[in-house]
């Protein structure tokens, strides 16, 4: 595991984590040591904690609790995974969170209200975006708390083998999600009947496949927004969009603000990022 401090301040830090372990390494408990949301940008992995189990893949993330102990598994994914991780002193969980429910979740799925979120703050930590970690952190986690407020975590029976197919086919929508991609193109990748495909997707990932696949594009048009000038149409169409209008809709919605905003605010502009739910015209 490679471990990378970008970011430390009295109340708040921000970690990068690069893990190259696949199938073959054996894994070894571990214990959280602070408050924590670590966005999952590239690849997947188990993660077992408080008697339950989690799958996590890209734009998921992971959420800590002090003291908790856990198990990270890579048994579907050869590849390795990297997340950024931001890290929370007690005093500023209590003023985010009274009751701190949130950080017994273990995980949520990729949201499209948090993967945007999540690349604006993936852009600012490689240097393509003037707003800070700090800010980004902040907003993540207020926005993290809001929604796991109103979510109940949807009941988990799937086997391990539709587990394995779930988590495989999500890596295969990820990398090929600027692609025409429906239900029986996954299910087939899958191996599975649409319908049993589309019950255990939800099951195992907390999402349909076509809510991954859409969330996919959404984190990939975030990053070019925040890192390109390519006018927003040639992200639309790059990303896997077909309608310009849609794409701009379905932005807004998950962001609470335009494509052209979002950029705005990746290059600077802290008064649209303190007004995140203002959509601009």
């Amino acid at each position: 595991m490679q471990v990378s401090t970008l970011l430390e301040r009295p109340l708040l830090a921000v970690r990068d984590y690069r893990c190259e372990a696949g199938p073959s390494d054996r894994p070894f408990v571990e214990c959280f040591r602070e408050h924590s949301i670590s966005y999952v940008r590239r690849g997947s992995f188990g993660c077992r904690a408080r008697g339950e189990r989690h799958e996590l893949v890209a734009g998921a993330f992971l959420i800590g609790h002090p003291g908790d102990e856990y198990l990270c598994t890579h048994d579907h994914h050869a590849g390795g995974d990297e997340c950024l991780s931001f890290h929370f002193e007690p005093a500023l969980i209590d003023r985010l969170d009274v009751r701190g429910t949130t950080w017994r979740a273990g995980a949520m799925p990729p949201l499209p209200e948090l993967v945007v979120l999540g690349e604006l703050a993936q852009a600012a930590a490689g240097g393509g975006s003037d707003v800070g970690l700090d800010e980004i952190g902040l907003l993540l986690a207020q926005r993290l708390l809001d929604l796991h407020a109103g979510r109940a975590r949807p009941r988990d029976a799937a086997s391990a083998s539709d587990r394995r197919r779930v988590v495989e086919t999500a890596l295969w929508i990820d990398a090929n999600a600027a692609e025409p991609i429906d239900l029986d193109a996954a299910a087939a990748e899958a191996g599975l009947s649409p319908f049993h495909f589309l019950r255990t997707f939800g099951r195992v990932l907390g999402v349909t496949p076509h809510q991954y696949l859409v969330r996919a594009r959404l984190r990939r048009a975030a990053r070019l927004l925040a890192d390109d000038a390519r006018p927003v149409t040639d992200v639309a169409y790059e990303v896997g969009f077909g309608d310009v209008s849609n794409f701009v809709r379905t932005f807004g919605r998950a962001a609470g603000m335009s494509p052209r905003a979002f950029r705005r605010t990746a290059r600077g502009d802290r008064k649209i990022l303190q007004e995140p739910s203002a959509a601009d015209a």
